[in-house]
């Protein structure tokens, strides 16, 4: 018999789940006093299950010397280590699609607020005033809707803004134009949308490359008059820029179910005239914690029988035996890279592999549709999602395999291919954990996927190398170690080259202006693999 935590409440749908099953439950009492008492309680449980209250650190995944599993009973995982967890071998699964349709009706019902100015409104209607001239709205017809991030609940928005007879334009760098063609959504780059959209929504997860995506320079661009919908993730959105936007007028307003601090201690965006904000609220509905319930406990029960079919936050790598886990690494590493280096939509990704063993070539596969997605998809992306995450964006996954390599004992080849091009990657293990990229298009030359890696494409002349020393010596940012391969001669004699420098601190974006200016330099993208 499996035993069961309940670190925090948990709707009365999802306890009758667990007791069907025949599961020992025990519900962690609110009192402080037994709460200090967690990391001695969680040692004799199989699973705990917790919303956002608990925080699931190392430590004390570590003092669960039973545990298999948390259940993380909603979306985000911010409050669970999940580095740790998967050193340890123990499985996070969450409820990823409990709250689409709550988080949905949400961004409509802080649009409508907006453009009809209802909360300011129903203030001075209980102040016992009649000011009907003071609070003329808009109407949402005829209007343009860019939707930043068009995964399940962005999808769910343009399908209705639809029937309020709105236009969508779309930013997806993930989404193919064929599926977006069939969901009758037009795509654009991101700075395309800002600036012909009414009202701007994001549906996007908050990573490293989705923070302030939202930036002043980003909002300076959006269409004068404008509006922002934030129910989505804090960060996503530089608050300081976008409360700079409204008191400047160049933005009508805003409405806001998250912010970057939380509760927010800076109250001015929240006291705007022109802000409708509530407190995060875009899941709390009856039904969206129903399912968050259910679906957290079927997963909890999968989970500790062993499938794999679970939204797993994190990779099984035990799974792929003791040695897999590097080949796991490297495929998800090339993948990133790849994905990264190729920029804009993606239409096919292939995985080639020699001299893998079998038993890996399915994880080997999926890791690498991990690492393709999750430069935009961040952590959403996981070992059991990710092939369903690319069908869903009309992305075609091939997987080859063939004879031993013969440079190398094994060797992962990433190919992805998009819009802009293609990008051919290939890598493999050495020794017992050490990953090296081996190929880079038609380029040999040797490094480690990891930390940050700045691709240039230049011409082989004198003094490339120097210039680029001295630029980034003047910003402060110290090159770790550079590898450098160069192509064939052309015609007229010419050959081109590239250069993958490994830097200790992340350049600024003007810094990157300056190299790609360099006469030399045809391309230069900064890729973080941290």
């Amino acid at each position: 018999m499996h035993r069961i935590l309940l670190c925090d409440p948990l709707d009365e749908s999802g306890l009758e789940i667990f007791r069907d099953a025949g599961v020992e439950l025990r519900q962690l009492g609110d009192g402080d006093s037994e709460r200090e008492q967690l990391p001695e309680i969680v040692a004799d449980f199989d699973a705990i299950v917790v919303r956002s209250r608990t925080q699931v650190t190392a430590d004390l995944l570590r003092r669960g010397r039973n545990l298999k599993v948390v259940g993380r009973a909603g979306i985000g995982v911010d409050n669970v280590d999940i580095p740790a967890a998967t050193d340890l071998g123990i499985l996070v699964v969450n409820a990823p699609t409990a709250n689409l349709i709550s988080a949905t009706e949400h961004t409509f019902a802080l649009l409508l607020a907006l453009a009809r100015n209802v909360p300011a409104a129903e203030r001075s209607l209980r102040a016992g005033e009649w000011d009907r001239k003071r609070f003329i709205g808009l109407e949402l017809d005829g209007k343009t809707l860019g939707v930043v991030g068009l995964g399940r609940i962005g999808q769910a928005v343009a399908h209705r803004a639809r029937a309020f007879g709105m236009k969508v334009v779309a930013y997806d760098p993930y989404l193919d134009p064929l599926v977006a063609k069939r969901l009758e959504i037009e795509m654009a780059p991101l700075e395309a949308v800002l600036a012909v959209a009414d009202v701007v929504t994001l549906h996007l997860p908050l990573t490293d490359e989705t923070r302030h995506l939202i930036s002043a320079e980003r909002i300076a661009r959006m269409k004068p008059g404008s509006m922002l919908v934030n129910c989505a993730r804090g960060g996503i959105v530089d608050d300081r820029a976008l409360l700079e936007a409204l008191e400047s007028e160049h933005l009508a307003g805003a409405a806001l179910d998250v912010f970057e601090v939380e509760p927010p201690v800076d109250r001015r965006l929240i006291d705007h005239p022109r802000v409708v904000s509530t407190p995060h609220i875009g899941a709390q509905t009856r039904e969206a914690q129903e399912r968050v319930a259910t679906q957290t406990a079927r997963m909890v029960l999968a989970a500790l029988d062993g499938s794999l079919a679970v939204t797993a936050v994190n990779l099984p790598f035990r799974a792929a035996g003791p040695g897999g886990e590097p080949y796991l690494r490297l495929s998800e590493q090339l993948g990133r890279l790849a994905s990264s280096l190729l920029g804009g939509s993606l239409k096919k990704l292939q995985v080639d592999l020699w001299g893998v063993d079998e038993e890996l070539h399915g994880a080997v596969s999926i890791a690498a549709v991990r690492g393709v997605l999750r430069p935009f998809l961040g952590e959403a992306v996981n070992f059991v999602n990710a092939e369903k995450l690319a069908e869903d964006r009309g992305v075609e996954v091939v997987r080859a395999t063939h004879r031993q390599a013969a440079e190398y004992s094994s060797l992962i080849g990433v190919t992805v291919t998009g819009a802009r091009g293609t990008v051919e990657l290939a890598g493999t293990v050495f020794g017992e954990s050490d990953l090296r990229v081996v190929r880079y298009d038609d380029y040999r030359l040797e490094f480690r996927p990891e930390g940050r890696l700045l691709v240039l494409s230049n011409r082989d002349v004198p003094g490339v190398v120097g210039k680029l020393g001295s630029l980034l010596g003047e910003a402060g940012v110290n090159i770790a170690d550079i590898h450098l391969a160069r192509g064939s001669a052309n015609r007229e004699g010419e050959v081109d080259a590239v250069a993958v420098l490994r830097l200790d601190q992340r350049p600024a974006e003007a810094v990157l202006d300056r190299l790609r200016a360099l006469p030399e330099v045809s391309k230069a993208q900064l890729v973080d693999l941290e």
